[in-house]
């Protein structure tokens, strides 16, 4: 029954056979806001987004993305990991505190 399954994963492609690990994704903080600024993401694939805040001319020294209910402070020059898994399509949203800047993960 074992190599079924191996069989049956391995016929679907390697992203069916490893999508339980999680998709890194980079963001930095620069004086233009978080960049990259949008980013296409799966559903139901686990996220490990590291974001690093560049520049201490901006408002954005945290980052919130509500509809997974994570806020994090981003101090300066220190990478920040944040783990969560997309499980709906569509749009999550990501902004400083004061919202002012942000970005938009394409969940598809």
């Amino acid at each position: 029954m074992t190599a079924l399954i191996v069989s049956a994963l391995l016929a679907l492609g390697p992203a069916a056979a490893t999508s339980d690990k999680p998709r890194t994704v980079e963001l930095s903080v620069t004086d233009k806001g978080f960049e990259p600024d949008n980013v296409t993401v799966k559903k139901g694939v686990p996220l490990h987004l590291v974001v690093t805040r560049k520049t201490d001319q901006t408002c954005a020294t945290s980052i919130d993305i509500k509809d997974a209910g994570i806020r994090k402070d981003l101090p300066l020059n220190k990478a920040v990991a944040i783990d969560f898994t997309p499980e709906k399509a569509g749009e999550i949203r990501y902004a400083c505190g004061m919202g002012m800047m942000g970005g938009v993960l394409l969940v598809q």
